[in-house]
């Protein structure tokens, strides 16, 4: 099955075949379904957003379980549904739109067929509540889901359907909250998916405080199991919560979650959040606080992290930690005296945990030290060079002849781009050096190419003290 035709092409649909029996078509067969005049196709684009029913964000399911993917095909399916209109009964689009949509990497259309069984044997539980009364609904997310292959120059279709109870609330519901897809689409765990939906649905709300639930209900709720017996808060909250709230703080720029622990004595019980709307904040400070920094996760991939495991990572360690240790193995790699690692990405993670760059992972906050008992280590005098180095190329970048600087621009379009993560290269493509995610990678690529070597440790000292970085006596 070709899941890679261009569903925008319209030859395909020019002129239909005839059936070569000469048999009448169904009036409800696939085939006479797709000729039905029908609203155009509408492709979700970075700022599509879809109306999602408020009860179904929150979602507890009572038999089987939900994953990430599940979860992002769902709402890429229920936005073309939206597209579609409620007054439809079935829901049609080419595979390789719903593919695109839901950031579903693969052309293992055996795994989509897996998730899509997902949503429609997990059993949830909905709780509405309307004009004057209450309402319990237990259904499917989904009813029935046919792909249909036709050969050949066509298309493959997917069609969809929702089950009655629940589809005219679902797409055109009462009381929703407009989630915008393509960030949706980056979260990385299921628990961020539910909680940047969560925190967009009570940013307006005049309290900005979430449901207050049990352990036992937000543990089934964020994990997307049914299957939760016991919940053991200590690990939930280091594992799930903590992991959670700083990818959905990393990667919208709209709201913070802040964690309400409820307790009875000294054990939690309940928990709640609050939704903290940002400020604006100056442009060197939201970087540096608020900013998924993609360059360092590039780094993460550039020594053999696959893409999630470096998004992982990236949330789960200190930022200090982690840049200092990717320095260290990057140096240690371009050491040609020492031997060649095999596996930089197992290296990486042993140095992370032995602490091979010599910086320790902070335990508990602690109040920063006044500005003049800081004393600079190695790793941050290499960083403040890097800046300098970055500033003095930008500099050098800007002088050059317009001829020249579109040559550099083609050389990094073609050494590097290939290998860059497609948020990263989208952004270069649309604002090429400007661009706050690529243009940094860009001055690092042209800082490898003009310098001649690495600094030596003199060097990085004669810079410490031009700078002012270190106090001597």
């Amino acid at each position: 099955m070709d899941i890679t035709d261009d569903p925008d092409d319209p030859a395909p649909h020019a002129q239909q075949p005839a059936d070569p029996a000469g048999h009448e078509e169904a009036p409800d067969s696939p085939a006479a379904r797709e000729r039905r005049p029908r609203a155009p196709l509408r492709r979700a684009t970075d700022d599509a957003m879809v109306q999602k029913a408020n009860e179904s964000i929150a979602i507890r399911p009572k038999k089987g379980r939900l994953t990430l993917l599940s979860r992002r095909i769902y709402n890429a399916l229920l936005f073309h549904a939206q597209q579609q209109g409620v007054e439809e009964r079935q829901y049609s689009i080419p595979l390789a739109t719903l593919i695109g949509d839901a950031h579903f990497n693969s052309r293992n259309v055996a795994l989509l067929k897996e998730h899509i069984r997902e949503m429609q044997t997990t059993l949830i539980e909905w709780n509405s509540v309307g004009a004057g009364e209450q309402r319990w609904t237990s259904s499917q997310l989904l009813g029935a889901v046919e792909i249909a292959e036709r050969g050949s120059g066509y298309p493959v279709i997917i069609s969809w359907s929702y089950p009655d109870r629940v589809r005219e609330r679902l797409l055109k519901p009462s009381r929703y909250t407009r989630i915008l897809l393509e960030v949706g689409a980056q979260m990385r765990s299921y628990a961020a998916a539910v909680l940047f939906e969560l925190g967009m649905q009570y940013l307006t709300s005049p309290s900005r405080l979430t449901m207050r639930e049990d352990l036992h209900w937000w543990a089934s709720v964020l994990t997307g199991r049914s299957d939760v017996e016991k919940v053991d808060y200590r690990y939930f909250k280091r594992d799930v919560l903590r992991p959670a709230l700083a990818e959905v703080e990393a990667l919208q720029q709209d709201f913070i979650l802040e964690l309400i622990e409820h307790k009875e004595g000294r054990r939690v019980s309940e928990l709640q959040f609050r939704v903290l709307r940002r400020s604006p904040a100056p442009l060197e400070v939201a970087q540096a606080r608020n900013t998924f920094d993609l360059e360092l996760v590039e780094r993460l991939r550039q020594l053999g992290l696959k893409e999630e495991d470096a998004d992982l990572l990236y949330t789960r360690t200190d930022d200090t930690l982690l840049r200092a240790t990717v320095e260290h193995v990057e140096q240690r790699l371009r050491n040609p005296a020492l031997p060649t690692l095999t596996s930089p990405a197992a290296y990486l993670r042993d140095a992370l945990k032995k602490g091979y760059a010599g910086v320790p992972a902070p335990a508990l906050p602690v109040a920063e030290p006044a500005a003049s008992a800081v004393q600079a280590s190695v790793q941050g005098i290499r960083e403040e060079w890097e800046r300098a180095q970055s500033r003095d190329c930008e500099a050098r970048f800007g002088t050059l002849p317009e001829e020249e600087q579109l040559m550099l621009r083609q050389a990094f379009q073609d050494e590097a781009l290939p290998g860059l993560m497609a948020p990263i290269a989208r952004a270069w493509e649309r604002d090429g050096p400007r661009s706050k995610i690529a243009g940094p990678l860009f001055l690092r690529w042209l800082a490898r190419r003009w310098q001649s070597a690495e600094p030596t440790e003199k060097d990085l000292l004669e810079f410490a003290i031009a700078r002012g970085m270190l106090q001597l006596g």
